[in-house]
């Protein structure tokens, strides 16, 4: 990985060059997570962000969830969480979740990011960074 400062409406950047998807996907991911409540998602929110676990959350509106629980089909309204984080994150974020979250299996799955803007995935970086 080395670092390229280009120009960019005239301003300048510092951003990190990536030799390939896999340098970026090392880096940084994205983790959802659907919470029963906005006071779930915003305690889990408020935790992350506190800790330097994830640079970003977005809390989006109510979805209507369809699932089998149990052996039985259910459906219930949750809200979604969108968390921007590093890959090394995980374990910390999965942790802080379940310490956090009601449901005895919540959901947190992590995706890979392919490609990410330079200036953002640095931000990421940046804001995680707990040195």
């Amino acid at each position: 990985m080395q670092t390229q400062y280009f120009v960019q409406q005239n301003q300048y950047f510092a951003g990190l060059v990536c030799r390939d998807k896999e340098d970026i996907a090392m880096m940084m991911e994205l983790i959802l997570c659907n919470c029963p409540d906005l006071q779930v998602a915003e305690r889990i929110t408020q935790q992350l962000l506190e800790r330097k676990l994830a640079a970003c959350v977005n809390v989006l509106p109510a979805v209507q969830s369809h699932y089998v629980w149990q052996g039985k089909l259910e459906q219930s309204t949750e809200i979604p969480l969108l968390i921007k984080a590093r890959k090394e994150d995980f374990i910390e974020i999965e942790q802080a979740i379940c310490a956090l979250h009601p449901y005895q299996v919540p959901e947190i799955i992590a995706i890979a990011a392919q490609q990410v803007f330079a200036p953002y995935l640095q931000w990421v970086q940046e804001v995680t960074s707990r040195d």
